[in-house]
């Protein structure tokens, strides 16, 4: 989930909190940390923070001269982030940790849940990655607009704007909502959309038009390349990072700046990587075929006077009690499935099964018998 605009502000959250700090020790890494041991110790070294695209850059220089900086580049798959807390509070998951010399010690984590987080040693940023969305936009354009011979651009334009060698910092929820804007379909052909810019770019390099025509001109009618830019430039402007521990209600401004990711109302579908982008309208000439566009419902939020729920009369046929439970939303949903088997049920049902029966009632038993022996009395033999 972290995108660019998470990454940057990650940078900036540790360059405010840690500026002043002094670190001292070695560098402790969790026994099941997706990154190696990181070779260096210093009595006093300060940390600092830079970012490009989907990475961060840790550089850990001594003070004085004590010995050469260490230099560590993190990517912070599905659920990393920095924290900075007191050492009597590390939380779970902090695979890789940096203690502050003063008392009492603060420790920088590292922390990621899903371990799909990684780091490694040096100041080298990935190879094969373009240049970054936001702090190198100017090469990025350019990038994209010097290569679109690219077979990366035979693809939908959904599926290209996650390649990293040319939207370096771009991610699924930037993707739905720059495509939103511009009311692209996200299946439309890549080089289609993008060979139109070059006439608008022709056309911005006018000579006979001055700077502030030419910045009107990108404010009204901004392009695919721009937003990229511009959209990242918003979540980042809010200063909310929704990955700040410090600040757990960000995730609700965050939502409420979404215009399609998520939204009530957009339609969604898997792009051929197994990724869903959500979007508005048609789905563009390249959709997936055999899929249809699944639309967000809103969430029921629970409502102890409400009769019924908007429950499905299929559902109820065949199971009378729906009407009593209010809907799943889809997120708690797909946390269930992730959960794997309910055991728990699965063992109440094995119980319940193997329950021996009750005895039939005495009077039950009388008339049992009566039945019999008028059968017998007439000759006929008993029902098996």
């Amino acid at each position: 989930m972290p995108e660019c605009p998470e990454l940057h502000l990650a940078g900036r959250y540790i360059n405010r909190a840690c500026g002043a700090l002094v670190f001292s020790g070695g560098v402790e890494r969790s026994a099941v940390g997706r990154g190696p041991e990181v070779p260096f110790s210093s009595e006093a070294y300060r940390i600092s923070a830079a970012a490009r695209g989907k990475e961060l850059r840790l550089t850990l220089t001594p003070l004085g001269f004590a010995g050469a900086p260490q230099e560590l580049v993190f990517r912070f798959g599905m659920s990393g982030s920095f924290r900075l807390c007191s050492a009597a509070d590390i939380p779970r998951h902090a695979h890789l940790r940096f203690r502050t010399r003063d008392s009492p010690a603060h420790v920088l984590c590292f922390v990621d849940a899903r371990r799909f987080g990684s780091w490694r040693l040096g100041d080298a940023w990935q190879e094969g990655r373009g240049p970054c969305v936001l702090s190198e936009y100017q090469a990025f354009r350019e990038n994209v607009l010097e290569n679109l011979d690219d077979r990366a651009f035979d693809k939908p334009i959904c599926e290209a704007l996650l390649n990293q060698k040319f939207f370096n910092g771009i991610g699924n929820y930037l993707r739905a909502e720059i495509l939103y804007r511009l009311k692209i379909p996200p299946f439309e052909k890549a080089r289609t959309v993008l060979e139109a810019l070059k006439e608008q770019e022709r056309r911005r390099k006018n000579p006979s038009l001055t700077l502030s025509k030419k910045l009107k001109l990108m404010r009204e009618n901004p392009d695919i390349l721009e937003l990229c830019h511009t959209v990242p430039m918003e979540v980042i402007a809010t200063e909310k990072n929704l990955y700040d521990p410090d600040h757990p209600d960000n995730y609700t401004a965050f939502k409420s700046w979404l215009q399609c990711y998520l939204v009530p109302g957009m339609s969604s579908l898997r792009d051929r990587n197994g990724r869903t982008i959500w979007f508005q309208g048609e789905p563009g000439p390249m959709a997936p075929k055999g899929q249809a566009p699944r639309k967000k419902r809103a969430q029921v939020e629970s409502d102890p006077e409400a009769v019924t729920p908007n429950v499905p009369p299929r559902a109820l046929r065949q199971c009378p009690r729906a009407a009593a439970k209010p809907p799943v939303p889809a997120e708690e949903e797909e946390e269930e499935a992730g959960d794997g088997p309910r055991k728990g049920r699965t063992r109440r049902r094995r119980n319940a099964a193997a329950a021996p029966a009750l005895p039939a009632p005495e009077a039950q038993v009388k008339a049992e018998r009566r039945r019999s022996s008028a059968r017998r009395g007439r000759g006929t033999a008993p029902a098996l």
